[in-house]
Parts: C-alpha cells; structure tokens; sequence
C-alpha cells in the first residue's frame, strides 16, 4: 500500500470513529453509526479497505462502550470486514440496490445469528430492531454521501 492510500485510509478509519460516538439506544452500547465511513471507503479504495474500516470501526464502537460483548466483539469484527468487502463488490458491479438491501438484512438478522446461539432467544430478538435502525440510517448515509464522492477524482488513484 502507497503511503497516501494508507492516509486516506486511516481518515475513514477516524471518520468510522466519531461515527461510533453516535450511539443508537439499543440493548447493546456498540451500536452507532460506525459502518458508514466503511462503506463508503470498500467503495471507493476497494473491498479490503473497507473491510479493515469496518473491523476497526466497530472495535472502536466496542471500546466506547465499554465492550459489553467481551471477546464476541472480535468475532463481529471479522463479520463486519467481510459484510463491507461483499457490500463493495455488490456495489461496484453497478448492483447498488442489492447491495443496500443485502448489507440492511445481513447486519440486523443474519450477523448477530451466532448470538441466538450463544447468548439466547431473548437476546437475538431484542437486538434486531437496534441493528435494523442503525443499519438503515449507516446505508442511507453512505448513498447519500457516495455519489457526490465518487466524482472527485482523486479516488480513481487509490481505487483496485
């Protein structure tokens, strides 16, 4: 990775950061608007980009809230790396809608899946409704910014 490619990376990774100081009210306090600088960054820098955006963002969203999930935090980490990689895929081979509806379903009812198991019924339900909210505002925020963004062209530098 070029030096001005890992700067620009690490502006999205703080972007993702004051993004996870904007909590959602929810059962579980890692719930923000951390997922959208990550988005954005899987679309214009390329899917891993974005992966490691969304990874950190959401270990950072974790941390400042005091990871009330313990270790579970690394495993949705990972989760979110390969959400925002697939999300960027979608998206750049001109599947934008699918890939907004794809990323709403995955982050609210698919991806905590493991936690039905893990931590019980009571649990998965009561958090579906938190991640449903603030997956839909993370994509509306990230349609709404990317096409303004994708216009510059100093992103067709650093894109794969």
């Amino acid at each position: 990775m070029k030096g001005k490619k890992i700067s620009i990376l690490a502006l999205f990774i703080a972007l993702s950061a004051v993004g996870a100081m904007i909590k959602i009210p929810a059962v579980v306090d890692s719930i923000a608007l951390d997922s959208f600088p990550s988005m954005i960054a899987g679309v214009l820098l390329g899917g891993i980009s974005g992966g490691i955006v969304a990874c950190l963002g959401h270990l950072l969203s974790a941390l400042m809230g005091g990871f009330p999930l313990g270790p579970f935090h690394f495993i949705i980490g990972l989760e979110m790396f390969f959400l925002v990689y697939f999300f960027s895929l979608l998206y750049r081979s001109r599947k934008k809608y699918i890939a907004g509806i794809m990323f709403i379903v995955s982050n609210s009812i698919i991806l905590p899946l493991p936690f039905l198991f893990l931590m019980g019924k009571g649990f998965y339900t009561g958090v579906i409704p938190s991640l449903l909210i603030g997956a839909i505002i993370n994509a509306a925020a990230a349609y709404l910014l990317l096409p303004r963004l994708q216009s510059i062209a100093l992103w067709k530098k650093f894109s794969p």
